[in-house]
């Protein structure tokens, strides 16, 4: 069975066994009557856009229903979803109206994606497609293109994206247009940002979350997000939780998460019941950020929602074959699966479309009648797909010099602690254009320098209210990525810091926010924008004290998975680098940005300008480390990420006393693109530029901070591959001590040094010669040091001070332990 039976359509809720009194926190209105041009304004700009967004379905010719339809009118693949749309129209065009009487900036940001249809329609009559797409004029042929083209390969698809003006959210995958739409507000005071989240968007938990972002707006310094929930009470083949919930449920769980929820039902006279909803709610809106911006602000002010109860596919067909389609699951898609090969669904699809009426509202020439104009704003900068904030207003940060900042070489200090300074220096200099979203990690991640000039904005917390914090703290990975991609989308930047082993909850939403970018660079007409940025720290080489669930790298691989012109993956190795790279990213637009380092103190490997030359090439060799500064070597050790570098410098300094006939030559790599195959990505090193920095025959060993078949997938292609080995992170943790998790994933400075005696003796007879005895000794060293941590659950005493290259290298570190 496809789906369930329902034995009427548009069924109602059960009613449930709440008191009836709490109906009285339902907002109740006086009933007002439109004046004719307005009431015929709204009736006939639904009824063309319904009209539109249907044949868009159907139509490959005809579009105009000048003729009966004949089955070569119907397109030979139907695709788009009929459902949502009556409810997106419904809205759209009394956005229209507000925008016009109130001359107020709207965004619309569509939660049911799939209503591309009648988001699509909707702007072809504002004019805003023409505006964009000189092909989709308001005129007969502008219109044929439109419908005809929609969901080929030469027109739009069935979801909208960054194709479609006015938007700033990827329909595709559900749960995340409330935390952008919330986004977006941000910093914009006079910006409003209608919401339409679906009834089956509802059910996923980022939309949970999401309804408490009206707790993190300032309304002294932000918009406002006017959330609209459209009950339609069926999802693709099943009722909806809303759909079952009465009006006394409703009203309770939206008074609980602090809105005042006004239903929007009266289906005799929707238009009347909508108009007069949302001019109180733009009234109530008002009066809460009046208060806020006069100096008086309501302490958890009440914001409103409106509840849209319509019927799913309303207006469609009533019933196909004896089953209910309007009001029913069966609305959700295409109702007319056969109307190219079956007469009576062709005719059912004829009357349908005619009951819109086509030939009142075009004119001669296909163009739009005048009651529709009267509703659309004059002024194109008000209209829904042309506000400026969706597609071109990018504010370019002034940044400090992050060289002021750096630590002095050979000292030790915390990468975020260090870049901590720069970022509090950066909201101060920017203080309406780059925040902070963070799941409640910034002092643990050791950013907490942000706080000296600055707060959260938690308005409902009476110790940040009303204080113009920059930071936003709260533990939902999700709504930090909304957050980040509405304030990132309408032209300002963020920073998203988060402990490393949960920033994959965000996977997917950052894969879509890829996917919306990468389309909105292949329009004319979309200007740039800040990069997204990523900041990864408590990383799994620190997280032994949290234990298996906290060291996972994995976020790593999937920003890797994204097209090489968005991909971006840094892991600088000491303070100064990591200062050099978050410049970059802030500075960088249309990037995805991961930046991955470490939070506790490390050793400063490099001065300002060579941390600067460092970034720049995105690898160099560390001379200091290697013998006769790399020259000639028997053998590359390489080190990406922060403490695998660390353990690989460690093992160069132990080879220098073990084994002095060695020649190694020591890299880092800091930008984890440079090793892709000539070709595969812009920073890819060429074949020329890689053997320089590797050698063209030498053994390569790689200490990675991710997992090895991050490194194999990016090297392939490249020539010779057989001389190089990878450790990398492999799974392997537990609640122990910080050189444990590098024996325990065998990325310790002892098993680098093991790889580096393997591959040197290849080429360089003394080694080899005395290979078996210098391996006995590195496999003897790293035992005792294993017996010490089991017997003491600590690291030897200095396992973390900084490798000395002076003489014959470091001290051993003799943990005291016999065989």
């Amino acid at each position: 069975m496809p789906g369930e039976e329902i034995d009427r359509p548009n069924p109602q809720p059960l009613p449930s066994h709440i008191d009836e009194n709490v109906l009285s926190l339902a907002v109740k209105l006086d009933k007002t009557k439109l004046d004719d041009s307005t009431y015929t304004g709204l009736q006939e700009f639904r009824r063309a856009a319904n009209y539109i967004a249907a044949a868009m379905i159907f139509l490959k010719d005809n579009v105009l229903l000048e003729r009966d339809l004949q089955f070569d009118d119907i397109k030979p693949r139907l695709l788009g979803h009929w459902g949502t749309c009556p409810g997106l129209t419904l809205v759209n065009s009394h956005l229209n109206l507000l925008a016009t009487q109130r001359t107020q900036d709207i965004i619309f940001v569509v939660g049911p994606g799939h209503g591309a249809p009648a988001i699509l329609s909707s702007l072809w009559l504002e004019g805003s497609l023409e505006r964009f797409y000189p092909e989709y004029t308001r005129n007969r042929q502008g219109l044929h293109n439109l419908i005809t083209k929609f969901s080929t390969p030469s027109g739009f698809p069935s979801h909208i994206n960054a194709e479609t003006p006015g938007a700033i959210h990827e329909g595709g995958e559900l749960g995340y247009a409330l935390s952008v739409a919330f986004g977006a507000v941000m910093d914009k005071p006079n910006l409003l940002v209608a919401c339409v989240v679906g009834d089956g968007e509802s059910e996923s938990g980022p939309t949970a979350t999401a309804w408490h972002a009206a707790k993190y707006i300032d309304p002294k310094e932000s918009g406002a997000v006017l959330p609209i929930v459209h009950v339609n009470g069926f999802k693709i083949s099943e009722r909806t939780i809303y759909g079952c919930m009465d009006d006394k449920e409703m009203v309770s769980l939206f008074t609980g998460y602090g809105y005042q929820c006004r239903f929007v039902e009266d289906l005799e006279d929707i238009d009347a019941d909508m108009c007069r909803s949302m001019e109180w709610a733009l009234d109530e809106i008002h009066k809460i950020q009046k208060a806020a911006r006069s100096g008086k602000p309501i302490m958890k002010p009440r914001w409103p929602v409106l509840i849209m109860r319509t019927p799913k596919g309303w207006g469609g067909p009533k019933k196909v074959h004896g089953q209910f389609i309007e009001g029913s699951f069966r609305a959700h898609q295409v109702p007319l699966m056969a109307a190219k090969s079956d007469l009576s669904e062709l005719k059912d699809l004829q009357a349908w479309l005619g009951s819109y009426k086509p030939k009142e509202l075009f004119t001669e020439n296909g163009g739009v009648v005048e009651a529709i104009l009267g509703i659309i704003p004059k002024n194109d900068s008000k209209k829904l797909g042309q506000q400026i904030d969706t597609y071109g207003s990018h504010e370019v940060l002034n940044l400090p010099d992050w060289k002021k900042y750096t630590v002095k070489k050979g000292d030790q200090a915390s990468c975020m602690q260090t870049i901590g300074e720069l970022l509090d220096q950066t909201l101060v200099d920017n203080p309406h254009s780059i925040r902070l979203f963070s799941p409640d990690e910034l002092v643990s991640n050791k950013l907490d320098a942000v706080f000296r000039h600055t707060g959260r904005n938690f308005q409902w917390d009476e110790f940040a209210n009303a204080r113009g914090g920059r930071v936003i703290e709260i533990l939902s990975e999700h709504t930090c990525q909304g957050f980040l991609q509405g304030y990132t989308l309408t032209g300002r930047t963020g920073l998203f810091p988060s402990y490393e082993s949960f920033l994959g909850i965000v996977h997917t939403m950052m894969v879509q926010y890829s996917k919306f970018n990468k389309m909105a660079r292949e329009t004319t007409w979309r200007k740039d924008i800040s990069s997204i940025n990523y900041l990864e720290t408590s990383t799994w080489t620190r997280q032994e004290h949290n234990g298996f669930s906290h060291q996972n790298p994995s976020f790593i691989g999937a920003v890797l998975n994204l097209k090489p012109e968005a991909a971006r993956v840094y892991l600088p190795p000491d303070a100064n680098t990591f200062l050099s790279t978050i410049a970059h990213c802030l500075r960088s637009t249309n990037y995805v940005n991961l930046m991955v380092g470490s939070k506790q103190p490390q050793p400063v490997f490099l001065s300002a300008e060579e941390a600067d030359i460092h970034c720049r090439a995105g690898a160099s060799v560390w001379k200091f480390a290697s013998t006769d500064d790399g020259l000639d070597p028997d053998v590359v050790i390489v080190g990406i990420g922060a403490e695998l570098t660390f353990e690989v410098i460690e093992a160069a300094a132990m080879l220098r006393r073990i084994s002095p006939h060695l020649r190694v030559r020591v890299v880092n790599v800091t930008d984890l693109m440079i090793l892709k195959h000539a070709g595969g990505h812009p920073h890819a090193l060429t074949h020329q530029d890689f053997d320089a920095l590797f050698t063209a025959d030498r053994p390569v060993h790689i200490n990675y901070h991710g997992y090895p078949s991050e490194v194999k997938g990016l090297l392939f292609g490249r020539p010779n591959l057989e001389r190089v080995s990878i450790e990398a992170y492999n799974e392997e943790g537990s609640t122990t001590t910080p050189l444990d998790m590098m024996l325990c994933n065998r990325v310790s400075r002892y098993h680098v040094a093991e790889a580096a005696i393997k591959g040197a003796a290849v080429k360089n007879e003394k080694i080899r010669l005395d290979m078996h005895e210098t391996l006995s000794s590195i496999k003897h060293e790293l035992s005792k040091v294993r017996e010490y941590i089991m017997k003491t659950g600590q690291d030897p005493d200095n396992a973390y001070d900084t490798p000395s290259f002076s003489g014959t290298g470091s001290v051993h570190r003799d943990v005291g332990y016999a065989d």
